[in-house]
């Protein structure tokens, strides 16, 4: 009962992933899910995720 039912639920939803993460670098890009701040889109690395990814079938890996 003690075992934790979100573990290891965001391994297949990582930014670099996402149709939102535009990369810039090999595992540095940035998230265009929302309008850019003063500061301009936020800074994200691939291994990062959150609640608002949406797969982006081309970056899947195994995928087609």
């Amino acid at each position: 009962m003690n075992e934790d039912a979100w573990r290891g639920r965001a391994e297949g939803m990582r930014c670099g992933t996402c149709m939102f993460c535009a990369v810039k670098q090999d595992t540095i890009g940035r998230c265009r899910r929302h309008s850019p701040t003063l500061n301009g889109y936020p800074v994200v690395f691939s291994s990062d995720w959150c609640g608002d990814h949406k797969l982006d079938e081309t970056k899947f890996e195994g995928g087609k």
